[in-house]
């Protein structure tokens, strides 16, 4: 009788705390679907006085519409940049044994998580402002992707292992070029590591600020997450409805992008052919 009292007590305090937990992080989620089309949108959680004006004044904002664009071509340049660049690194180091390999990999590693944008901005900004990359978007691509790319390097290089070496001595002895043998055959049975190091990345650079907000002087070529910190009225109040609307709409491409290739191949950290 006991136990059984226990265990339902543990299970109850078990469903509580994970009720509490569901709800601290729902709230701000049921805020964003909501005041978007709210008529007077507020900080707390309500259901909204429904009206479609918030988007509306979105659309009427020139910079809006426009740094989502910039987003998108420093997201998918920055992406690109990182699968390619990572995808021939790693079956450089899965395939060729060199002294020290697994050392560098982790060096770089735990120098990519140590050193992060926000300690080397000043080396970085004064490398930009030798190669004349302030205010190019080319310099915050390159900047962001040499960031993310020991990451990534480490993640595909369990996926370059986990392939067939049968398939690439296939290959070579029907006359396939190195570069034809990672685009034919190791691509295609990598593709679960590199839409996940792609997702990361695009979701890295779809909401970084500093970096952007430091390189780029232009307005016309902010990103989303640097236009969205100047939404105030002429009060100097931050303007709920119109950040509340741009944040929904900001939200989506990498949510839609998650799902569809979750849907597709899953993400998981491992390589080689199921099973």
């Amino acid at each position: 009788m006991n136990e059984t009292v226990t265990r339902t007590l543990r299970t109850l305090t078990r469903y509580t705390a994970l009720s509490v937990l569901l709800a601290f992080f729902s709230l701000p989620l049921l805020w964003l679907a909501f005041a978007p089309f709210d008529r007077t949108p507020t900080i707390a959680a309500s259901l909204p006085s429904f009206t479609l004006d918030n988007f509306r004044h979105l659309l009427d904002n020139p910079g809006a519409l426009r740094s989502l664009r910039n987003s998108a071509l420093l997201a998918a340049g920055t992406g690109t940049l990182v699968v390619v660049t990572a995808a021939l690194a790693a079956y450089a180091l899965s395939r060729v044994r060199l002294p020290g390999r697994d050392a560098l990999l982790y060096v770089l590693l735990l120098l990519s998580s140590i050193v992060t944008g926000t300690a080397a901005m000043v080396p970085l900004f004064n490398l930009a402002h030798e190669l004349r990359l302030i205010d190019a978007q080319l310099g915050v691509i390159l900047v962001m992707g040499g960031g993310l790319l020991p990451s990534a390097i480490f993640i595909l290089k369990d996926f370059m292992d986990g392939t067939p070496r049968s398939y690439e001595e296939s290959a070579r002895v029907f006359g396939a070029s190195p570069l034809q043998i990672v685009r034919h055959v190791v691509v295609p049975l990598v593709r679960p590591g590199l839409a996940t190091i792609g997702v990361w990345s695009v979701a890295q650079v779809w909401g970084n600020f500093l970096i952007p907000f430091l390189l780029l002087r232009s307005p016309e070529k902010s990103p989303a997450a640097v236009v969205m910190y100047t939404f105030y009225t002429e009060g100097g109040q931050p303007d709920l409805g119109l950040i509340a609307t741009f944040s929904l709409l900001y939200s989506l491409p990498v949510v839609l992008m998650f799902l569809f290739v979750s849907s597709r191949y899953g993400f998981r950290f491992h390589g080689g052919i199921k099973s």
